[in-house]
């Protein structure tokens, strides 16, 4: 494939640190002496669904989040960090449906309740009781729960399962430094670390000497076999990201995004689906939720920072898109819960259930969806927990079917046997 002289990128810009990492983890991968990609342009992508996926790390209290405000037990076991009542104080919660109300700092969020864009999933989680970080994410992101042997993660094999459009690098996309697990598999992806200074980013020690040479060889016209293979789509990569030139993306005028981490990362994922550079999964890492001390309550501590964050730019990247929304699902997600009761420091400990919200076209919004099981001592898990009444694989496997019209659901949550009669109903 000829390139111009205007086209090639020295070595110093594929080195720097922290840009764009193609990621080839030895399972074999696709694009193992295939020919570089199609020139495809910005604008030419395939105005197909989108699936954005945000992992709140660190196991996010559900149950302030979403505040079941019809249940007594939730005042009595949490006099510190309760969030009020709606309508009883200013940082009381947002009335949702006259039993769970948002908390406060997540009041961005509530136009697009009121719009029927938002629902929420509550008591949701994994069947494996596991209260470590670790497992419990690793659990959730491979679809696996309790089985640690599992090689890829459940969207790279969401990927694997449509081979139609191959001719972009962008199809499974995740914002960071590295590859999340739930994006790591046979299928291609990307890790991008800074969207408007991208560059590759090579593995150290040999493989990095061994991508050099590729680099080098594949611009002095040379073939360097497989790996020159796998460097022509990290110049595909590049080069589409060069013409969609993201120095110069303004977000629209009413989408004001935190200048944080996850700000950033939201409008990078807003930029590269408005290039149509066919993105057909994303995935934004947040961490922050792991509140054993100082949780607070409506408007003060750990968690009332975090939401601040995580509404805003929910709410601006929902505004950023505008019509295109209508094409895209974003799907939160978390380990697990917090304990129903408030521990000796003002916070809580490793629970089991949690909330998640779904958000975007296609979404039937303005509901919270799965069955409640109570926070009665008597119907907590282990006594202790929100108890789990929906399996996160019947959530995520609704939005395979339904958003992106996967049938071989099997084929992505390997070992479970997910019936539509157990979907929790979030899309239509």
């Amino acid at each position: 494939m000829a390139r111009c002289h205007d086209d090639r990128i020295s070595r110093r810009i594929f080195m720097k640190a922290g840009a764009l990492s193609l990621v080839s983890l030895g399972f074999d991968p696709l694009f193992l002496g295939r020919a570089a990609y199609a020139q495809r342009l910005p604008g030419q992508g395939t105005g197909g669904k989108i699936l954005v996926c945000i992992f709140q790390r660190g196991a996010v209290d559900g149950l302030s989040m979403v505040v079941p405000c019809f249940e007594p037990w939730y005042y009595r076991e949490r006099r510190r960090i309760v969030v009020p009542r709606p309508g009883t104080s200013p940082d009381a919660g947002i009335d949702l449906d006259g039993r769970f109300a948002l908390h406060p700092r997540l009041a961005p969020l509530k136009p697009l309740w009121d719009g029927g864009n938002l629902a929420v999933v509550h008591a949701v989680g994994s069947p494996d009781p596991t209260r470590s970080h670790f497992d419990a994410q690793d659990f959730m992101e491979s679809g696996t729960p309790g089985v640690k042997t599992t090689q890829d993660g459940w969207l790279n094999r969401c990927l694997l399962h449509d081979h139609e459009h191959r001719d972009t690098p962008f199809r499974g996309v995740a914002m960071g430094p590295q590859l999340p697990r739930a994006l790591q598999g046979s299928a291609p992806t990307l890790a991008i670390g800074d969207l408007q200074a991208f560059g590759i980013r090579a593995p150290q020690g040999p493989v990095r000497d061994r991508l050099t040479a590729a680099f080098e060889a594949l611009w002095a016209g040379q073939e360097a076999g497989i790996v020159a293979s796998t460097a022509a789509e990290s110049f595909e990569a590049i080069r589409m990201l060069k013409a969609a030139d993201p120095a110069q993306y303004q977000p629209v005028a009413s989408a004001d995004y935190p200048k944080s981490a996850f700000g950033r990362s939201l409008l990078a994922v807003a930029q590269l689906i408005k290039a149509d550079l066919g993105l057909e999964i994303a995935f934004v890492d947040v961490g922050g939720w792991d509140t054993h001390v100082n949780q607070g309550s409506g408007e003060s501590g750990q968690l009332a920072g975090r939401l601040n964050d995580f509404g805003q730019s929910l709410a601006a990247f929902a505004r950023d898109l505008g019509d295109k929304l209508a094409d895209v699902v974003v799907l939160t997600m978390s380990e697990f819960g917090r304990t129903v009761t408030e521990n000796g420091t003002a916070g809580t400990d490793h629970g089991h259930a949690t909330s998640m919200f779904v958000l975007g076209g296609g979404v039937r919004g303005g509901r919270v969806v799965g069955e409640w099981p109570g926070l009665a001592p008597e119907r907590r898990y282990q006594g202790r927990d929100l108890a789990v009444t929906t399996d996160f694989r019947d959530l995520f496997g609704e939005i395979v079917a339904r958003h992106l019209a996967i049938d071989q659901l099997d084929a992505v949550f390997p070992g479970y046997a997910i019936r539509p009669e157990r979907f929790p109903g979030v899309l239509a």
